[in-house]
């Protein structure tokens, strides 16, 4: 009988075109409301960022307007093109801005339309990866399923897994609100499935562009390199010398020019265009960013109580302040845990899914700041672990709806503070720096 219970559940599922049509006519369908919602209501369903990356595509192609000339030392050369560091808070790349263009001269919504490509492709891209390199290798998958149906268990289930992305709300509402985030995934991803094709050197220069779309990504180099190394080492059993060896070896070195030498040639030609501005409001701004709003960051409430505004200049406050509220002095925990994690476990068997799950995670949990578009860069690989972990689906369901609890409870205080103007920041710890506390307790108990 379970032979045919399998085979009735696998022909339950539907087909993994199927999921992808009905989440884009789900995308579509949000887009569309979102146009009519944004036009009847004082809260906006569009993210305020949307806003920021359509003004930014405007002051390109409108250099004169409020004299937004580029500053690069190369742009009067060429021909003349707006500076979209002229609009306030947008520290992104230009090309950000340069791929909504059609923004202006379409459709308003073209950047959300795009977007939501990107989580179908996205959803494509876990498919093929689980297709290719995950599902396959997973010998207890189904012991009870005949090699004839093997590849139709596979689909199946590499189908219901992409699903879980593609029909994710966290998903499908950040990029028809108009986050930017999938666009970023697309190319992790496509990071991810050359370096499991052992195609290295297109993973190294998508790593190059993930680096420069989003400075994070280049944590994955550390992963990369080592499981190169490992490679090799493997199959001369575990020596400490000669990992040292291989990794400035002819492969590993390879990989790390190629992606370093994209990420600095698109840099390159970005300054050379934009000037100071873009180096500063992409990069150099990140390294001093003092976000004393309210996000889910375990440091948001120590950042609140030493923020210079509160207690004068920053020379006023006593070295034990500084040092605490010094941006420095959270990227020791970060980096150290984000790094050395994908050193470490790059050179075992676990995989690089898996690998890169716990780097972004690491990163994520002891950043900065933190807002609900983070999630999305280490919930990209969940379905790609689930074969992998031995647990039941009523844990994977009780452990999203914990998640879900722990969230709502932070997202409360935050709507006392943003709608009611209650004041949340005093009392026992700020009430939604304590919700946050236990949001990330969860997160790094589970």
């Amino acid at each position: 009988m379970q032979p045919n219970t399998s085979a009735a559940w696998q022909n339950s599922i539907p087909r993994f075109e199927t999921f992808l049509v009905i989440s884009a006519v789900l995308r579509i369908v949000l887009i569309l409301y979102s146009e009519w919602h944004d036009a009847h209501s004082i809260v906006k369903y569009t993210d305020i960022d949307y806003r920021v990356f359509s003004d930014a595509a405007r002051f390109i192609i409108h250099p004169k307007l409020q004299d937004n000339i580029a500053k690069g030392p190369l742009a009067p050369l060429f021909f003349t093109v707006g500076d979209p560091y002229t609009r306030q808070t947008y520290r992104y790349t230009p090309l950000l801005a340069i791929l909504l263009l059609p923004n202006e001269w379409l459709h308003p919504s073209f950047g959300k339309y795009l977007f939501a490509a990107c989580d179908l492709i996205n959803g494509a891209l876990i498919y093929q990866i689980l297709m290719s390199h995950i599902l396959p290798h997973v010998k207890s998958l189904a012991p009870d399923v005949s090699a004839k149906n093997s590849e139709h268990f596979m689909r199946a289930h590499a189908s219901l897994l992409a699903a879980t992305h593609l029909l994710n709300p966290l998903v499908f509402t950040i990029s028809t609100r108009g986050s930017s985030e999938a666009i970023l995934c697309t190319f992790v991803l496509l990071t991810l499935f050359y370096a499991l094709e052992r195609r290295h050197n297109a993973a190294a220069v998508m790593l190059g562009l993930s680096a420069h779309w989003k400075i994070y990504p280049i944590i994955y180099g550390v992963s990369c390199v080592s499981a190169i190394t490992s490679q090799r080492v493997n199959a001369q059993g575990w020596n400490f010398a000669y990992l040292l060896r291989n990794l400035v070896g002819k492969q590993a070195l390879c990989f790390v020019l190629l992606s370093a030498g994209t990420f600095i040639i698109l840099g390159a030609i970005c300054y050379a265009m934009w000037g100071y501005p873009f180096l500063y409001e992409a990069y150099l701004y990140h390294t001093d960013r003092r976000d004393h709003r309210h996000n889910f960051s375990p440091y948001f409430y120590l950042i609140y109580l030493t923020y210079s505004s509160f207690g004068g200049t920053s020379a006023d406050l006593s070295i034990w302040r500084q040092l605490l509220r010094s941006p420095f002095t959270s990227l020791i925990p970060q980096l150290t845990l984000s790094l050395g994690t994908g050193l470490v476990f790059g050179q075992l068997s676990v995989g690089l899914p898996f690998v890169w799950f716990v780097q972004t995670f690491t990163f994520v949990l002891f950043n900065r700041v933190c807002t609900s578009q983070y999630f999305i860069w280490y919930t990209l690989f969940i379905p790609l672990l689930v074969p992998c972990i031995n647990i039941s689906w009523k844990k994977w369901v009780m452990c999203g709806a914990v998640w879900m609890g722990t969230q709502a409870l932070w997202l409360a205080e935050a709507y006392k503070l943003e709608f009611l103007g209650d004041d949340v920041f005093l009392g026992f710890g700020s009430e939604v720096w304590f919700m946050s506390l236990v949001m990330h307790g969860y997160l790094g108990s589970s």
